[in-house]
This record gives structure tokens, C-alpha cells and sequence, in this order.
């Protein structure tokens, strides 16, 4: 049990800060007297929709690279093959 603590004790400060933000945007939404039109709808969701695909692009980039070989140290640490 005491080997968890502190695991615990973060995840309840994790789990405290999403009510806390929860909560925030609760009282935001309720609050607020804007409307959107049909037009702003489909600008934020075609803003959202692009926003993930070039972060998930990204990410598969960077696994790709990574798994090519291609961030290795470009550093001649290792010796080229065939030489002895």
C-alpha cells in the first residue's frame, strides 16, 4: 500500500483538477448568452476536424521516423560497414 501512495495521491489531484475544470466549463456554457450560426458550426468543426489530422500526421511521421532510423546520431560513432 505504501509503495502506491503517491501514485494514488497523483491520480486524486488529476481526478480533482478535471472536476474542477468540468465545473468551470459548466458554469461557462450556462452562462453564456452567444449564438453561433451555421456557418460558425461548420468553420469550428472543420477547424477541429483539420487540427487533429495534422497533429495525428504528425505523430505518425515522428513513429515512422523513429522507427526507420532516421534520428539516429548523425555523429560517426559507429563505424561505416566494411571498414575494420
Amino acid at each position: 500500500m505504501r509503495r502506491h501512495l503517491p501514485t494514488i495521491l497523483l491520480l486524486l489531484v488529476l481526478l480533482g483538477l478535471l472536476a474542477l475544470a468540468l465545473t468551470f466549463m459548466v458554469s461557462a456554457w450556462r452562462g453564456s448568452t452567444a449564438h453561433m450560426s451555421v456557418h460558425g458550426w461548420i468553420a469550428l468543426s472543420l477547424g477541429v476536424f483539420f487540427s487533429v489530422l495534422v497533429g495525428c500526421g504528425l505523430m505518425a511521421l515522428m513513429f515512422y521516423s523513429s522507427r526507420r532510423g532516421y534520428d539516429d546520431r548523425a555523429s560517426g560513432s559507429e563505424p561505416p560497414p566494411g571498414d575494420s
